[in-house]
């Protein structure tokens, strides 16, 4: 249904994150990947969505102009705990720290996602609960040294072993966690 109303746009998601990837093709959607270098920096004064909404359209700026019949889709995801918010690590040890600081608490995900057309920019967000259980010290190192999660916001997961083993709950969507809320895009491009 959303894949023949677009079928005369080209649709662009411009991340590197296979996880976004595969969450997108999942709504039965064409698209191409292009990716613009963006030093993913923001005031000390945002805070929360303010954070992950301003880093998407960023992104969906990095590009000159967008042609009529192209859809552009940029997304961002923080860990937000405890008024900080956790991005990607950048070392195990930041992992390690990161995820210690995860352990036996609740933290929200936030997901902002930035839809650019030749029109302008429409952005938007979704967040989830997300409970860890008590960690252990060695289940921490074992899941750092094992998946290397370098490359995800507050060094985890959610479909990766450690989201198996230590997530007592999650209020909102699961796919948000991963990085980019399907539900919530799919309705917005119904509106296109």
């Amino acid at each position: 249904m959303l894949a023949e109303r677009l079928s005369n746009k080209r649709i662009v998601l411009a991340s590197g994150s296979p996880r976004r990837q595969d969450l997108l093709r999942s709504l039965g959607l064409n698209f191409v990947i292009d990716t613009r270098p963006v030093e993913e920096c923001y005031a000390p004064t945002l805070q929360a969505v303010a954070i992950t909404d301003y880093l998407a359209e960023l992104k969906a700026q990095a590009f000159e102009q967008v042609a009529e019949n192209t859809l552009l889709i940029t997304a961002d995801t923080i860990v937000w705990h405890r008024g900080k918010a956790l991005e990607k690590p950048r070392d195990r040890s930041a992992a390690i720290s990161m995820l210690q600081a995860l352990s036996n608490s609740t933290h929200q995900v936030i997901t902002s996602v930035c839809i650019r057309t030749h029109l302008g920019l429409q952005t938007f967000n979704d967040s989830t609960l997300v409970t860890f259980r008590k960690l252990q010290e060695k289940e921490i190192i074992y899941y750092v040294d094992k998946y290397q999660p370098f490359d995800k916001a507050g060094s985890y997961g959610i479909q990766e072993w450690i989201g198996f083993v230590g997530i007592d709950r999650i209020e909102g969507s699961y796919f948000n966690v991963m990085g980019l809320p399907v539900h919530k895009l799919y309705e917005e491009l119904l509106k296109l």
